[in-house]
């Protein structure tokens, strides 16, 4: 991020100089091209921390929720139902080994939009995947299938990319959920084949393989297991775990074709569902509610710096006309497929960067001349929502266990992330274009 933040920022400038020296006023108001650059530079500061303070209270609210649906254990029924077919899936990791939990875990939390509680299950699994691997410093088959699996996740509510749709002044926040789950349900599909397929070129040399730890090869190592919610080493029936995710896969056609109707009923739904789900449950959903409330508070106060960088630096290069260069030599390529040249940085910057790119929806959606339910706004939302941070996944899981070969994992990722690009940029184009 580092080098793309400095790249955007002298682009901007080298942009700009050279309008400086070639700008022959017109008229006696005009403004030259390097004191545009630096009111650009204020005004995207000052509107940066008005997004953030704006984002607050709905942040707050939507983890707020999410924390009473997490107390009331909806977290370990999603375990529970991705049991069945997470055996099927990783047929080398024992069914009841550590690391299976634990990626059960990480995928349920994922599955809800709780991002914070996904990643330490999601380096809890690479540990005890770890425990598997015959080459220590080598990713594993079931550690690439894992992460590609990670990058692309079903997200079945992209609850930060809802509060930020909805504090941009978006007439249909959750509109981006029928977009976003067809979007994440064809990228997940597309990690699975990819990470499977790609493996046959990228072989683990066996002479390398260093002996497994029995105990962890039979599964009954459990220091780490412990820690688990009891839920997680548990399933229900193999049939029940087929029809949710049955529901769920016809559940899109359904939202595809009726989104414009079911938009408005998602999200009063939601809430009374959640809410009734913790009071079901015997969660105390007052006191819980706002104990999830204060983190997102202090999520939406955390992100400040960042989109103060990002949004900054966005402004100067729209400003100085780069930006608007880049979009009409790329805008006639990508307008062919449906994919306007707006929603391009996003496309770029999201497997690099998760603030980077947070910072670009925020601005695209902030943007007088989009806004947050044009096309272009619902399809940088959507892939906001249903596409990961490709290469800082890889960084920080692989760097947690040593990992330095990371064979077809980065393959894997960046294919399910260009199927999820296009099953984005197909559903927006069938509901918004």
């Amino acid at each position: 991020m580092n080098v793309i933040f400095l790249a955007i920022i002298l682009i901007a400038f080298f942009t700009s100089a050279y309008h400086q020296l070639t700008w022959i006023p017109s008229v006696s108001d005009d403004i030259a091209p390097m004191q545009a650059l630096t009111t650009a530079l204020i005004e995207a500061s000052k509107s940066s921390v008005e997004l953030a303070i704006g984002l607050v209270g709905v942040m707050a609210f939507f983890l707020g929720l999410m924390k009473v649906a997490e107390a009331g254990g909806l977290l370990q029924i999603i375990a529970r139902l991705l049991r069945p077919l997470m055996v099927r899936l990783f047929p080398e990791v024992p069914e009841d080994h550590p690391a299976m939990g634990a990626m059960i875990m990480n995928m349920s939390a994922n599955a809800l939009g709780l991002g914070n509680a996904a990643t330490p299950f999601g380096i809890r699994a690479m540990q005890e995947l770890d425990k598997l691997n015959p080459v220590k410093g080598t990713a594993s088959n079931a550690m690439v299938l894992f992460l590609a699996i990670n990058t692309s996740s079903v997200t079945l509510l992209p609850t930060g990319i809802i509060a930020l749709r909805a504090s941009a002044g978006s007439a249909d926040p959750a509109g981006i959920i029928p977009t976003t789950l067809f979007a994440t349900l064809c990228s997940t599909t597309a990690a699975i084949l990819a990470a499977k397929f790609y493996q046959r070129f990228f072989k683990i040399d066996a002479q390398n393989a260093s002996d497994i730890n029995p105990q962890d090869q039979d599964g009954t190592h459990h220091e780490v297991a412990e820690a688990l919610p009891e839920a997680a080493s548990v399933a229900y029936p193999a049939w029940a775990s087929y029809l949710s995710l049955l529901c769920i896969v016809g559940f899109v056609p359904l939202a595809i074709i009726y989104g414009r109707s079911i938009g408005p009923w998602i999200i009063p739904v939601f809430v009374v569902s959640l809410l009734s789900f913790g009071a079901y449950q015997g969660v105390r959903i007052y006191e819980v509610f706002v104990e999830g409330a204060k983190d997102g508070f202090n999520v939406a106060i955390k992100i400040i710096p960042y989109l103060i960088a990002i949004l900054v630096a966005i402004a100067m290069f729209r400003e100085s006309g780069a930006m608007q260069i880049m979009i009409t030599a790329v805008g006639s390529a990508t307008s062919l497929v449906g994919f306007p040249a707006e929603a391009l940085p996003m496309a770029l910057l999201r497997p690099l960067s998760g603030s980077g790119a947070y910072g670009v929806v925020a601005a695209t959606l902030q943007d007088p001349a989009i806004g947050p339910d044009s096309y272009v706004g619902y399809l940088v939302s959507t892939l906001q929502g249903s596409t990961e941070t490709t290469f800082y996944v890889l960084a920080v899981y692989f760097g947690a266990v040593q990992i330095r070969n990371v064979r077809h994992a980065l393959a894997a990722g960046l294919t399910a992330d260009l199927v999820g690009i296009i099953a984005a940029t197909a559903a927006c184009y069938y509901l918004y274009a």
